[in-house]
């Protein structure tokens, strides 16, 4: 099954505009959450942890700058708010609230794709360092949420990619159920372990030369899980 690679929360209360969104998005390879008022939008970034948040000003509950700022007081997830008010006061306003680009309607879809592009990228390399995670020859892109295996592109369902990007995060690290569990599931799974021992197997199929002995993810029995770090020799031009 195809995986969209990034998940988008779409705050606007115009039918028109989230239609031509959803249209854009969907076929640029986003997936789409929508939310036609700032209070349900607030909720949504808890719960569905967005990748980038699609904002205007003028909803009908709440006004988009408070949008803002609620966000702001727990997540650094990227927000480009997209407003039919154009005044310089109330982009710079939403800037200083601590939005990360604005566009005023009617605007260029491929320039607001590209602009998504390159929030994403910066959130990429903010978070970890780099738009890019390695271990050995397992390699994440961090911007279009694909994994390769020895220069390969492998498929990874969502929770898959989650997963293994915490191992690689904390590769070296002994981790527990618990907290692989709270960190990659939340709180509602913290002690299913059987639970993520299937996974742990999933994703053993993809990058272990033989899933049956694992190299990479070590069990520690009783304990958790530990991503070996693998140092891949760098090759010399003669």
């Amino acid at each position: 099954m195809h995986k969209k690679k990034n998940t988008l929360l779409v705050v606007d209360g115009e039918p028109q505009t989230n239609k031509m969104l959803n249209i854009f998005l969907d076929g640029a390879d986003y997936k789409i959450i929508n939310s036609e008022n700032g209070k349900q939008a607030i909720r949504l970034c808890v719960s569905i942890k967005p990748d980038m948040v699609l904002l205007e000003l003028g909803l009908p509950d709440i006004d988009g700058k408070d949008v803002i700022t609620a966000i702001r007081e727990w997540s650094q997830v990227p927000i480009i708010v997209i407003s039919g008010r154009s005044d310089e006061e109330e982009i710079a306003a939403a800037l200083n609230k601590g939005a990360d680009d604005y566009m005023v309607k009617p605007f260029n879809i491929d320039i607001l794709l590209a602009r998504i592009n390159a929030c994403l990228r910066k959130s990429a390399i903010h978070k970890a360092g780099e738009p890019e995670l390695y271990n050995g020859n397992i390699r994440i892109d961090l911007v279009s949420h694909q994994v390769f295996v020895n220069d390969t592109l492998v498929s990874f369902t969502p929770k898959e990619y989650d997963l293994l990007r915490y191992f690689i995060v904390n590769r070296g690290k002994m981790l527990t159920h618990r907290e692989i569990l709270m960190e990659v599931w939340g709180a509602a799974h913290s002690d299913d372990k059987q639970y993520l021992r299937v996974f742990i197997g999933q994703i053993r199929e993809k990058i272990e030369e033989n899933p049956s002995t694992p190299k990479i993810i070590i069990t520690e029995p009783g304990v958790g899980y530990c991503m070996k770090a693998v140092h891949v020799p760098v090759k010399i031009a003669a």
